[in-house]
């Protein structure tokens, strides 16, 4: 363990490994709660462990249970948990020289594909360290994540009320833990905003899971937004730079 640990140490430095292993906790954590909200709200025992085996994906696991647990439609749930994975499209895009060319390590290095390995994994330039990089974070966070469900699932068992513990909580921050990045941009903002208006009104007319991908419809703004419009906002951002040089000039 200790020549893994010192190997993977001269691979990546001491600093990006304390990074990973931190990950990697937090992901536990959280895969508890996972484990732990799906018992107790009357699902199987064996449902947590199978998703995170065979789907290893914690926001759409979340959303199918969370959908599920409320009443909602298995199908409009699976259709959620899919629209949520369909970034990895382009996340295969970005790190699929990472991966290798054998068929087995592409479909094992697929499957580890998930936000937190490709972000570790575009941070780094050098070649070598950038596939290190994935495939240390994406075997760490897959053993601590299931680790974590299996401890979070028997917990589940005895736990009558996970509201109580705040564990409740954990859906919805892993989803905004995905959107806050995002934000930042001016158009994704209102598409955001769009959506949860959306949804909220829904919420009382529609059944459990219907709302959530109909809030998908603030996307289409972000979709349909004239190009004209960009190119006057950058020509206007562009002279306003001019105007600050000639001052500075002046």
């Amino acid at each position: 363990m200790r020549s893994i640990w010192r190997t993977l140490t001269n691979r990546l430095g001491p600093r990006l490994l304390r990074d990973i292993a931190l990950v990697c906790a937090a992901d536990g954590l959280v895969g508890a709660s996972f484990g732990a909200i799906t018992v107790s709200s009357g699902l199987p025992l064996w449902l947590p462990m199978l998703m995170s085996v065979v789907v290893f994906a914690g926001a759409a696991q979340f959303m199918f249970v969370g959908l599920i647990a409320s009443g909602g439609n298995p199908v409009a749930a699976v259709l959620a948990g899919l629209l949520v994975n369909a970034r990895h499209l382009p996340f295969g895009f970005a790190v699929g020289d990472v991966f290798g060319r054998s068929l087995l390590r592409r479909a094992v290095g697929a499957h580890l594909m998930i936000d937190e390995t490709v972000a570790f994994a575009l941070a780094q330039r050098d070649a070598d360290k950038r596939r290190t990089a994935f495939w240390t974070c994406g075997i760490g966070l897959f053993g601590c994540w299931n680790l974590g469900v299996v401890a979070g699932a028997f917990g589940g068992t005895v736990i009558s009320d996970t509201d109580a513990l705040g564990l409740d909580a954990a859906f919805p921050a892993v989803l905004l833990a995905l959107v806050l990045p995002s934000l930042k941009d001016r158009s994704t903002r209102i598409a955001v905003l769009v959506g949860v208006v959306l949804a909220l009104a829904a919420t009382p007319l529609l059944p459990a899971g219907v709302p959530v991908l109909l809030a998908l419809a603030g996307v289409l703004l972000t979709v349909r937004r004239p190009r004209n419009a960009d190119r006057s906002e950058q020509s206007h951002k562009q002279s306003r730079e001019q105007e600050s040089t000639q001052e500075g000039a002046s």
